[in-house]
């Protein structure tokens, strides 16, 4: 019965006495622990450092020693020229990565509204999808009528889309329009594509300019065990990199 009490008892650590008020709170255990392992990280890093400084070759030479560089104490791939683009390059240097986000979400909305408005299948100048239709024998085919088959007029047959019957035709009422309006609204309508690609490529751009830096960001956090790298950056694209598999205890 008096090994159960004692094992009920609530051991408290003590507080910082009096005098010593002055030098803040009194360190726990598990405060000592928290310095103690990072102070035993940092020594087994070093330890690991010199020992691969003992075993290395002063004679061996890979590239990496020319593609990378030292900046204040950290290592960092050096930029070659065919991997960004100017515009890239400067966003890179000036802004940020809440910036570069912000910035591509604007983009991303006005593309979203702009293809909401426009058929970009009419966009495209060449599609790759082919209507087929099939015939018994020469002879019919030879009298095959395209616009009869699709029941349409012949001026429509080049479009993709909006291919109206001609029972639909009959039923239109179309407005009374003369040459320079209609002059006027395809002139629109180039606006609002051309508008359209410049927007997708720019946001196309930041995606890219925001991968880079999350790359980057990435990288400066890793300790001594750097990635490697499996496909190299581009104008297009952000690099790619794999890190070694580590089990958390």
């Amino acid at each position: 019965m008096s090994s159960w009490k004692t094992s009920q008892k609530t051991h408290r650590e003590r507080h910082q006495p009096e005098s010593r008020r002055h030098l803040g709170i009194l360190e726990k255990k598990k405060d000592y622990k928290c310095r103690a392992n990072n102070y035993h990280e940092k020594q087994a890093t070093l330890k690991l450092l010199r020992k691969r400084a003992l075993n290395k070759n002063p004679d061996e030479f890979y590239f990496h020693m020319i593609n990378s560089k030292l900046e204040k104490g950290i290592h960092r791939e050096k930029v070659k020229d065919d991997e960004h683009t100017p515009e890239q390059l400067k966003l890179m240097q000036t802004q940020d990565m809440k910036y570069v986000s912000y910035k591509r979400n604007i983009e991303a909305r006005k593309v979203e509204k702009l293809q909401s408005r426009l058929h970009l299948i009419d966009a495209a100048n060449e599609t790759t999808n082919q209507h087929i239709f099939f015939v018994d024998d020469k002879k019919e085919f030879k009298k095959f009528d395209l616009a009869k088959k699709l029941d349409t007029h012949p001026a429509l047959l080049s479009r993709r889309t909006n291919r109206l019957r001609l029972s639909k035709l009959k039923e239109l009422k179309l407005p009374e329009v003369n040459e320079r309006t209609i002059a006027k609204i395809e002139q629109q309508k180039h606006m609002a594509y051309t508008e359209l690609s410049k927007r997708i490529d720019r946001e196309h751009e930041l995606t890219v300019v925001q991968q880079k830096l999350e790359m980057e960001n990435a990288l400066k956090d890793t300790k001594v065990i750097k990635p490697k790298q499996i496909k190299p950056g581009s104008k297009t694209s952000a690099p790619i990199y794999k890190w070694k598999f580590e089990r958390k205890k």
